[in-house]
């Protein structure tokens, strides 16, 4: 019996001593329960758990604020065989109906959605995830940024998305994107953000938000939200050989679009500040040209006189790296930043001259008195006289004319309004500048144009 006592004890204090020893050498937890698991010659951290992303709070909150928009527009059908036989008859009134969804912003009624949505529309009706309809009134539009904001008369207070600051946004964070198409009420995708500031050169907004969530024909203008249900951005388009989602799908920032439509009620229309600064982005082969070490940055090859820019100091070679706190690698980036400020708002410019890293505050100029040159011609933006009296909504007017080679020709050019170059739309300064930065000087350019008799004229210069 005592030799069976001592077998146990030492049974015992043999299994206590591996058991301490695997402890020791095999397992070592740590204060966030990650589990180290040790050998003689590697540590490997393996995590037991993954965090568990619940979508359900953020979708329930999100499916309540996106509606369906209807867009209805007439428009004239000629028929060329009935008109030959019997004569002009003045066409055929048709109706059309277009569909997409919006996002109710406020309790009171305001909705923004594209603006392609609910262009050419006349008549336009909204219906709410809870199949209420209502006929909304089209407040104001932003072509460039595809932005447009209605307002419905509701018989309730209605549920809305609050903002979240898209310039916070990380790539690979997940978002839900929701919208309601063909009055299907609200639909939920979710996914990740692939990119930030995507640049797609359309002439208008150039710092899209690149998802992966599922977005069709139909969820234009819908909600792209966080995992808290917050608005971060406003889906517009999807890149697509076929028309159907194949996986990348853009956003319009929701720091841009607040902006917008805060102006479009406070202003009536939007107001836009610019730097005051012409150029385009770095990489290897345009550093190399340039001479330059900086392969990330904004590079100024022109600072617009009278510009705060000027007044600031930026000069041509100067690389912009950061405004304010926001780094600047690309020409979307810096695009998309000024895009969320107004005409006199100071923004803290960080920028490398001559290898040394230097800082200066400029104030932004209102984009109406932007003005460019290309080939001799100073070209400025057309005003609302200019639109009216053209019956146009685009174009930059020939201010003033400095190529000798055209100088017998001033007074047939000056005022005229360019409506393209090389088949590009002259939207407005930025826009053409931007294209002309790009273009060599010295290959020639084919202008389209209005004279100020109203006739359409075209030019190579």
């Amino acid at each position: 019996m005592k030799r069976i006592s001592s077998l146990l004890l030492v049974s015992l204090f043999s299994g206590a001593i591996t058991l301490g020893a695997y402890k020791v050498f095999f397992e070592k937890e740590n204060k966030s329960g990650i589990i180290t698991l040790a050998t003689p010659n590697q540590n490997r951290t393996v995590g037991l758990a993954a965090e568990n992303i619940d979508f359900t709070a953020a979708a329930e909150s999100a499916v309540h604020t996106v509606v369906h928009v209807k867009n209805v527009s007439v428009r004239t059908v000629y028929n060329p065989i009935m008109e030959y036989f019997y004569g002009s008859r003045g066409g055929q009134q048709q109706e059309q109906i277009g569909t997409g969804s919006g996002v109710i912003i406020s309790e009171d009624g305001y909705i923004v959605t594209n603006n392609h949505v609910i262009k050419d529309a006349t008549d336009l009706e909204v219906t709410l995830n809870n199949n209420k309809s209502y006929k909304a009134k089209l407040i104001g539009t932003d072509s460039k940024m595809d932005i447009a904001l209605l307002k419905i008369d509701a018989d309730e207070k209605l549920p809305y998305t609050t903002f979240a600051d898209s310039d916070q946004v990380k790539v690979g964070e997940w978002v839900l994107a929701v919208g309601n198409p063909y009055n299907l009420t609200s639909t939920v995708t979710a996914g990740i953000v692939s990119a930030k500031a995507r640049n797609f050169d359309t002439k208008g907004i150039q710092s899209f938000i690149q998802t992966d969530a599922a977005v069709n024909p139909g969820n234009s203008g819908g909600a792209l939200v966080n995992t808290k249900g917050q608005l971060i951005g406003i889906n517009t388009m999807i890149s697509s050989p076929t028309g159907s989602y194949a996986g990348y799908s853009f956003a319009v920032p929701s720091n841009i679009t607040r902006k917008i439509i805060e102006d479009i009620m406070e202003f009536g229309n939007v107001q836009r500040g610019i730097l005051g600064v012409e150029g385009g982005e770095l990489n290897s082969k345009v550093s190399k040209e340039l001479g330059i070490n900086d392969t990330e940055g904004f590079y100024i090859n022109k600072v617009t006189k009278n510009s705060g820019a000027e007044k600031a100091g930026l000069q041509k070679g100067d690389v912009i790296k950061k405004l304010d706190n926001q780094s600047i690698s690309s020409f979307a980036e810096l695009s998309g930043y000024i895009s969320t400020k107004r005409p006199n708002d100071k923004v803290k410019v960080t920028f490398i001259r001559d290898g040394e890293l230097r800082t200066t505050n400029v104030s932004l100029i209102k984009n109406d008195v932007f003005t460019t040159e290309f080939k001799g011609l100073e070209l400025e933006n057309i005003d609302a006289n200019d639109k009216k009296r053209f019956r146009i909504d685009y174009g930059v007017k020939i201010k003033d004319i400095n190529n000798e080679n055209l100088t017998p020709y001033y007074d047939q050019l000056k005022g005229n309004i360019i409506l393209s170059v090389d088949n590009v739309k002259a939207t407005d300064v930025e826009t053409i500048s931007t294209f002309l930065n790009k273009k060599d000087e010295n290959r020639s350019a084919n202008i389209r144009m209005i004279d100020k008799n109203g006739q359409i004229i075209q030019i190579i210069i």
